[in-house]
């Protein structure tokens, strides 16, 4: 049961990693440890997918279920049935390699645009 359990926090984190990295931006703009650990993580994220592997949490997950029952295929709660098909949401690869192509470019403008007056434009 331990092992369900763990594997359900851990497509959890992987949520709250996927919307840090969408959103992250809007509070490293205003913090540079935020800025440092969101930029590292779009790199890691791009370096992921132009390389075609998957995430060391993916990697975990599966792990654990199998651990939990080897011949499981899902019997998850209802929250974590529906943060899973985010996650691991079934687009093909290469739209999904655009989707992280357009993420760090719409980064990269927020972190590079120019401030006047100590405000955001």
């Amino acid at each position: 049961m331990i092992y369900k359990v763990l594997a359900d926090v851990v497509v959890f984190i992987h949520f709250l990693w996927i919307i840090f990295l969408v959103f992250g931006a809007f509070l490293g703009v205003r913090n540079m440890a935020v800025k440092i650990f969101h930029i590292s993580g779009l790199v890691f994220a791009f370096i992921i997918q132009t390389s075609d592997w998957f995430c060391p949490l993916t990697y975990l997950e599966v792990w654990l279920r199998t651990k939990h029952n080897p011949g499981l295929t899902y019997t998850g709660s209802f929250i974590i049935h529906y943060v899973e098909d985010v996650v691991y949401i079934e687009i093909p690869h290469y739209l999904i390699l655009i989707f992280t192509i357009l993420l760090c470019g719409f980064n990269a403008w927020m972190y590079l645009r120019k401030k006047r007056d100590g405000v955001l434009e």
